[in-house]
């Protein structure tokens, strides 16, 4: 088994509607985000490639700019915008259009964080 992973960054603001009353993670604030997409296969016997990275791009600058610069609790499914959360929100999007989807990091480089959703 090969695995290919495709990076992306985007820029977005979000709360936590749940946080405590007075936590910093009530109030709205932003963050720079990193997600890893990795699939993982076989390469195709004709082209040498478990897909395509133009087809990956295409995938992901759909996903980026659903995520850009924009307040996540307002995305539609991410009403409560964790790390864990955003993974399992790419992974369902990208799924679709990529069957060869194994997992999705999201990290927060500024704090050092990550999470991995990885298919079942």
């Amino acid at each position: 088994m090969l695995e290919i992973t495709k990076a992306f960054h985007f820029e977005a603001a979000h709360f936590q509607p749940h946080a405590p009353a007075g936590h910093p993670n009530a109030r709205l604030h932003g963050h720079s985000f990193c997600a890893e997409v990795t699939l993982a296969g076989q390469p195709d016997p004709v082209h040498g490639m478990i897909r395509n990275l133009d087809d990956v791009e295409a995938a992901l600058t759909e996903v980026r700019d659903a995520l850009d610069h924009r307040l996540l609790n307002d995305v539609p499914g991410l009403d409560r915008p964790t790390m864990e959360s955003l993974c399992v929100w790419i992974f369902e999007q990208l799924a679709p259009s990529l069957p060869e989807i194994s997992a999705v990091t999201i990290r927060r480089p500024s704090l050092g964080q990550s999470c991995t959703y990885r298919k079942a």
